[in-house]
C-alpha cells in the first residue's frame, strides 16, 4: 500500500469515527431524552409521523411522474402519494391526535396479524406432529396484546416510546463503542 494510499484511507477512518461518535451521542441524548420528557416525547413522535407522510407522499408523486413512461400502472404511486400527502396535512391539523392514533392502530393491526399468523402456524405443526405449544402461546398472547393496545392507547404509546427510548439507547452505546473502537485502531 502506498504512502497517499494508506493516508487517504487514515483520513476516512478519522472522519467515520467521528460520524459514529457523533451518532452515538445524538442516539444516547434521544433515548435519555425520551425517558425524562415523555410527554414532549409523544408530541414529537406524533410530528415525526406527520411530516414523514408528508415526505413519503411527495416522494411518491415525484416517483410515480418519473416512472410513467416505463411503468403500466404508476397512478397507483401517484395515488399512495395523495394519500400518505392527504394524511400528513390532516396529521398537522389534527395534531396530535390524528398521528398518535395511527400510531395506537398501526401497533394493535401488527399485534393482530402476528398473532393470528403465529396461531395458524401452531395448528399447522399441530398437524405434522410437531412442538406447537410455544408458537399457540405468543399468538394468544399476541392477540391479547392488540386489544390491550386498543383499549388502553395511553399503556400503547407509552410502550412505543419505550422501545424507541430503548433501542436509541443500546444503538447509541453500540455506536460509542465502534467509534472508540476504531479511535484506537488509529492510534495503534
Amino acid at each position: 500500500m502506498t504512502g497517499a494510499v494508506r493516508d487517504e484511507l487514515h483520513r476516512a477512518t478519522q472522519r467515520a469515527w467521528w460520524s459514529l461518535l457523533l451518532r452515538g451521542l445524538l442516539a444516547l441524548a434521544v433515548g435519555i431524552f425520551i425517558f425524562l420528557r415523555p410527554l414532549d416525547s409523544i408530541a414529537a413522535f406524533a410530528l415525526v409521523i406527520a411530516f414523514w407522510a408528508l415526505f413519503a407522499g411527495f416522494v411518491y408523486i415525484a416517483q410515480a411522474f418519473e416512472l410513467k413512461p416505463i411503468l403500466k400502472h404508476w397512478w397507483l404511486l401517484l395515488i399512495s402519494g395523495i394519500v400518505s400527502t392527504g394524511f400528513g396535512v390532516a396529521s398537522l391539523i389534527y395534531y396530535p391526535v390524528l398521528s398518535l392514533t395511527f400510531a395506537i392502530v398501526w401497533v394493535a393491526w401488527w399485534l393482530m396479524l402476528s398473532g393470528i399468523l403465529e396461531l395458524y402456524g401452531a395448528v399447522l405443526l399441530k398437524k405434522m406432529g410437531a412442538s406447537w405449544g410455544w408458537p399457540a402461546a405468543f399468538g394468544v398472547l399476541s392477540v391479547a396484546a392488540a386489544a390491550f393496545a386498543l383499549l388502553i392507547p395511553p399503556a400503547t404509546l407509552a410502550a412505543i416510546m419505550g422501545l424507541i427510548a430503548g433501542f436509541a439507547i443500546v444503538a447509541g452505546v453500540a455506536l460509542l463503542a465502534g467509534a472508540f473502537r476504531l479511535r484506537a485502531l488509529l492510534r495503534a
